[in-house]
């Protein structure tokens, strides 16, 4: 699996630019690149999701297969250090203690153990922030983070209307 979509993603999608009733080709995307092996998320990330009462958390029920597990040892070992990291940096507690307490932690970590790159909305934010961002997280573990937008363009999305 070489991209790791993070929630926000989904869910920005859904509510915004791919909504699911204006561009279903973005979602039928999704499951060709799941089905290629390049793309998923965590089980984390699908818990998240699946607790909505909407259309995003029917179609994350109908694909369980897309949230891969996060309990294996590997990953646990680098989602410890992630929290070490954290908990040790000079972030707001409020804001520290909910980053810990969702899945962003366990997506870095996986990405991490299994070599992949995290597709996040999340921006990059300066040395010294209070706020815990995954992007920069990413960064101080060398996993590799992009946009959507960036990952579209990586794996030549194409949603062209037939004519």
């Amino acid at each position: 699996m070489r991209y790791l979509l993070d929630a926000n993603t989904y869910i920005q999608a859904k509510n915004q630019y791919y909504g699911m009733d204006i561009c279903p080709a973005y979602w039928h995307w999704l499951d060709l690149q799941f089905e290629h092996g390049l793309i998923g998320s965590v089980d984390m990330i699908g818990r998240e999701l699946k607790d909505g009462n909407d259309e995003l958390a029917e179609w994350v029920k109908e694909r369980p297969g897309h949230f891969i597990k996060n309990d294996d040892a590997d990953t646990q070992a680098v989602f410890t250090q992630v929290v070490q990291t954290v908990m040790a940096g000079d972030y707001n507690p409020g804001n520290r203690d909910n980053f810990l307490a969702k899945a962003d932690p366990w997506i870095i970590a996986k990405a991490k153990s299994i070599g992949a790159v995290v597709v996040t909305h999340e921006s990059l934010v300066i040395e010294g922030t209070k706020k815990v961002k995954v992007p920069n997280i990413c960064h101080q573990f060398g996993v590799p983070c992009v946009n959507t937008f960036q990952f579209l363009r990586e794996l030549n999305a194409r949603f062209v209307l037939g004519s």
